[in-house]
């Protein structure tokens, strides 16, 4: 992978985009519909979050857009204090307001970016949904998933999901061609290209074999895959310390 980005969008690109895109994120039942899996993902990422979490008392969800993981994980857990991280304002606003629905404890929002946004850490769960492919140079990804590490209460668990790429050329054509197969089937070959379209211009997916090897190099104790379909991953890694 080449070392330079200077192509790919900035942050406040990226924002500007997903201010635009608040509803598209904003189904329970379907999540984000460009995601392959995207309704099995939510419940594997939830159900494995309460199976290997002691406690559930305070989840921070980075790059939240609309609250869809959270919801689902307070279906599930019950109530818990909630910490939402996003770029986007109008998206942040839309997720506290369905959580605040649903939940009587307390929600703290945080608009930025999560590798610049000062946290205090201790958190029983920690989410990410299709948000680390914004992620750029290996720097990068190793301060970012340090930070997760950091964050992560002892005992706790962070649960990711994500656009990933592959190490061999031949198989990333492979998946790559039957992610634009299930685009076109949703919606038509105009739909595929503007989804590649813009992540060509957005995105520096990893593949999930890298981000498991680094949830273990920055000190996480278990790492699980949990999902894998084309070019999307799910997967989660546990710290020490609990009894889970």
């Amino acid at each position: 992978m080449s070392d330079s980005f200077e192509h790919k969008s900035t942050v406040d690109e990226i924002r500007a985009r997903f201010d635009a895109d608040v509803e598209r994120f904003s189904s329970l039942d379907t999540g984000q519909v460009s995601t392959v899996d995207a309704a099995l993902v939510l419940e594997l990422m939830t159900q494995a979050a309460l199976r290997s979490t002691l406690r559930i008392t305070r989840v921070l969800d980075i790059g939240c857009g609309a609250g869809n993981n959270t919801l689902k994980l307070l279906q599930a857990a019950g109530q818990f204090e909630c910490h939402l991280l996003d770029l986007s304002a109008p998206m942040l606003a839309r997720a506290e307001a369905r959580v605040r629905a649903v939940n009587n404890r307390r929600i703290v929002c945080f608009q930025g970016d999560f590798r610049e946004v000062p946290l205090d850490g201790n958190y029983d769960v920690i989410l990410a949904a299709a948000v680390l492919h914004h992620l750029r140079d290996d720097a990068d990804w190793r301060a970012t998933f340090q930070k997760i590490y950091d964050l992560t209460a002892p005992g706790g668990s962070v649960w990711i999901s994500d656009l990933v790429s592959h190490d061999t050329p031949g198989v990333q054509q492979m998946m790559w061609q039957r992610y634009g197969d299930y685009l076109s089937d949703l919606d038509g070959e105009a739909y595929r290209d503007k989804v590649f379209a813009y992540i060509e211009k957005e995105d520096t997916p990893r593949p999930v074999t890298f981000q498991l090897d680094l949830l273990r190099e920055v000190g996480f104790e278990r790492v699980e895959l949990l999902h894998k379909n084309s070019c999307f991953a799910a997967f989660g890694a546990l710290k020490a310390g609990g009894a889970a």
